[in-house]
């Protein structure tokens, strides 16, 4: 047998394993999925954003064409358990029944009413019509402030509160002691407006039931295969081993997928009542009501500093706009960013209070990045607000303040520890290749000469917790699960390797990255490794995709099964090779002895060895596969600096960015073309939050903005090129030091680009644009100041 290839996998921009069978269409996404008598299902949602349901009539349905049943939420109530909130946040807190379909009272528009099966899935639409619903219309609750007055309308009457908990933090020395004796505070509110997932692929689900035996196989596009298994068993009562979970080809997520959603509960309740498979697959429009929103919240920040710019402490009081019910992990998303507002900073106070609001609106979860966008925009704007009163440069105010590289490990205000980093050499980077003086002294000169377009430089320096691992803190947290993460690896006899992983990837090319961390453990080719991934009964442990924890929790898995392997082997191959294990080396796939490297067996000769078990040492199983669950001792921390340029029409309220850095530190790098992939979608939607996008509801809370003509995303011609560099200070968390780079763009980007717009109009008095900055807000702003009112829109 030949030897290995050397030349280490691990850093190599490898072409992505996945997408030749992806771009081709021989794909396995949900809805391409049959099964010998499929029925298809339609919902009825309530076009009313808050009502009573006082009578519900599907018989009408079932004399349309095709139509096999149909059911109301009452006719489905038994055996169907609420929809679960995984995370209590609070003792005291607040958590709704949540029926997979409304049946006494619908609370947002787009609230499941009543589902209709058919033949095929346009004759179960069309049958929607003729189900009969009557509605008692209740006054909506919709502006999180007037929710929490006495007098507000209730959105779960029964439970006499809007309020669904409230949550606090404090450190340090109390913040009014900072407060009074500082020489500066600046305070703003911010708002974070509501964001749709648009994942490529839409949800869906196909449940094909084993009457004989009570078995059921569920396929959804979902993120979170293990977890969905678990909730559904416990909703609907299946035994969990009962029940497997399948994840396709899953395309895109953003954390909309990271969830246990009503469709997939009531999929498995209308298998079970049929005994036939059935399919459901939303629609553009049904996904802008029925998929979970990001973001939606108000936020106060106040800062305390010295007259020379030292920050002293940091204030948040945050509404957190939770939606008609708590989903999956509502209540916690807040409380992810509660940890982040104090960033990269000294300080010697911090305090933090967050109360959930319930409205009649579609409910609120996890959106990539998941809390953390949102306190690090609010940070990094309050720090230009900062800069501009104290009248120094954004980026020296940030020199005077952020943790410096020599500092680490560094234990925040917050109460994390900061394990690697080094906040100036990426700032340094960046400011290099932005021209930062160059903009700056043009920016003077169009001033000077009062241009009608005006350059605004925004800056962005940030951190972020990722690898959302450490059970013991998740448990500390309230949250409802571990953070650990399972992987094993499989030798195969003729010598090919199947990994077995407990993540499950929706785009971000883990069966790539995976294969390049175990050829290189194994010293085997990377065309040799297979990854399995997805499926309960294939891959039966794992804590899945989210929270930029796949290569550091999973990944680190996979590493340390391999070594695993390795020293199991090591044992044959000393046994074969008449040799102790301590005198062999194992380089690149092959055991050798010290001092006699002709007296070498591959690791491929060993599983082949293994399998025959003719010669084994005494006692030893014939396997060395092995399996390995991580569960991290900390967060994993990337960090780096964003840089945006752009330039504002202040007669037409126009922008455009003209040029875009980022240098980001992700910790070591398994595959730099995925990074940059993931850097680049990440700053797609964080420009698309500050620039485009918006979940608008008008006074009944009526979704208008429901459709993609409504509901600006940007196509690659909205944006900019980016100019994209690392640096890298390896983690100590991890035995790969990797860090995460899935929510980074996201994070750092929103407030670069709003601090570039409102950096262009400060000069004419602009302290704000409210996010999206339309042409017409910023329009706004500019005549507001020239009114003299308010100089924000």
């Amino acid at each position: 047998m030949t030897d290995q290839a050397v030349e280490p996998e691990v850093g190599r921009a490898r072409l992505r394993k996945e997408d030749a069978r992806l771009v081709t269409g021989q794909t396995h996404w949900t809805d391409n999925i049959q099964a010998p008598g499929l029925l298809h299902i339609a919902i009825l949602r309530s076009p009313m954003a808050h009502a009573r349901i006082t009578r519900v009539d599907v018989s009408p349905a079932l004399e349309r064409p095709g139509v096999i049943a149909a059911f109301s939420g009452a006719d489905l109530a038994e055996g169907l358990g609420p929809l679960p909130c995984a995370w209590p946040v609070t003792e005291d807190i607040v958590i709704p029944d949540h029926p997979p379909v409304a049946v006494d009272e619908v609370r947002y528009a787009g609230d499941p009413v009543a589902v209709v099966v058919a033949r095929d899935r346009y004759a179960a639409a069309d049958a929607l019509e003729a189900v009969e619903v009557d509605y008692e219309p209740l006054d909506p609750v919709l502006d999180l402030e007037a929710a929490l007055a006495e007098d507000a309308p209730l959105v779960h009457a029964d439970k006499g509160t809007n309020r669904s908990y409230t949550w606090p933090l404090a450190t340090g020395e109390s913040f009014e002691a900072v407060r009074d004796r500082a020489e500066v505070t600046v305070k703003r509110r911010y708002h974070q407006q509501r964001l749709i997932p648009n994942a490529m692929e839409p949800r869906a689900v196909v449940v094909t039931p084993m009457p004989a035996s009570g078995e059921y196989t569920l396929y959804s596009a979902t993120q979170i295969p293990h977890i969905l298994r678990i909730m559904l068993a416990l909703v609907t009562g299946i035994p969990e081993q009962k029940l497997r979970v399948i994840a396709p080809d899953v395309g895109g997520g953003f954390g909309s997928k990271l969830q246990v959603y009503g469709e997939e509960a009531l999929a498995l309740a209308v298998a079970r009542k049929l005994g036939r498979p059935v399919k459901w697959t939303e629609s553009r429009s049904e996904g802008y009501l029925a998929t979970h929103h990001g973001r939606g919240m108000i936020q106060d920040i106040e800062v305390a500093a010295t007259r020379d710019g030292k920050l002293l402490g940091v204030k948040v009081d945050l509404l957190a706009d939770m939606g008609a019910y708590l989903m999956l992990v509502t209540p916690g998303i807040p409380i992810l960013g509660a940890f982040m507002y104090p960033a990269i900073y000294k300080m010697d106070s911090y305090e933090f209070n967050c109360t959930g609001v319930f409205t009649t609106r579609t409910p609120t979860d996890a959106y990539r990045g998941a809390g953390r966008p949102e306190a690090t925009f609010a940070i990094e704007r309050v720090m230009d607000e900062l800069a501009a009163e104290l009248g120094l440069d954004p980026v020296e105010l940030r020199r005077r303040n952020w943790i410096r590289h020599e500092e680490f490990p560094y234990t925040t205000i917050a109460g994390l520890t900061y394990d690697t980093g080094n906040y100036e050499a990426a700032t340094e980077k960046a400011l290099a290749l932005f021209g930062y003086d160059d903009l700056r002294a043009e920016q003077q000169k169009r001033n000077e000469r009062g241009d009608p377009v005006r350059l605004g430089i925004g800056v962005s320096t940030y951190t972020e917790m990722c690898g959302l691992a450490p059970s013991r803190l998740l448990g500390e947290l309230r949250y409802g699960a571990g953070g650990w993460e399972a992987a094993s690896i499989r030798m195969l006899p003729t010598g090919k390797v199947e990994v077995v992983t407990g993540t499950s990837p929706h785009g971000q090319g883990h069966v790539t990255c995976w294969s390049q961390i175990a050829a290189d453990a194994l010293g085997v080719p990377f065309d040799d490794v297979e990854v399995v991934h997805g499926d309960t009964k294939a891959a039966p442990q794992g804590m899945d995709t989210y929270g930029s924890r796949s290569l550091v929790v999973g990944g680190e898995a996979v590493h340390r099964a391999a070594r695993k392997v390795v020293e199991k082997a090591r044992k044959v191959a000393a046994h074969l090779l008449e040799a102790s294990e301590q005198d062999l080396d194992f380089t690149d796939g092959v055991f050798s002895v010290k001092g006699s490297p002709e007296a070498r067996k591959t690791i491929q000769e060993v599983a082949f060895a293994t399998f025959a078990s003719h010669d084994l040492p005494e006692g030893m199983e014939p396997s060395i596969n092995a399996e390995h669950v991580v569960d991290p001792e900390n967060f994993s921390y990337p960090h780096g600096t964003h840089l945006c340029a752009v330039e504002v029409d202040t007669e037409t309220g126009a922008t455009r960015i003209r040029s875009y850095v980022c240098v980001d530190d992700v910790g070591r790098v398994v595959n730099p073309m995925i990074v940059e992939g993931q850097v680049h979608g990440g700053l797609a939607q964080g420009i698309a939050q500050a620039l485009f996008e918006e979940a608008v509801y008008d006074d009944e809370g009526n979704l208008v903005s429901g459709t993609m003509a409504d509901y600006l995303v940007p196509s690659a011609a909205d944006l900019p090129d980016f100019v994209t560099d690392r640096t890298e200070t390896p983690a100590s968390s991890n035995a790969l030091g990797v860090k995460g780079v899935g929510e980074s763009g996201t994070i750092a980007s929103t407030p670069a680009v709003v601090n570039a717009i409102v950096d262009a109009l400060r000069p004419l008095g602009v302290q704000d644009v409210r996010m999206p900055c339309t042409p017409e807000r910023v329009w706004q702003a500019v005549r507001s100041t020239q009114s003299g009112t308010e100089a924000s829109a």
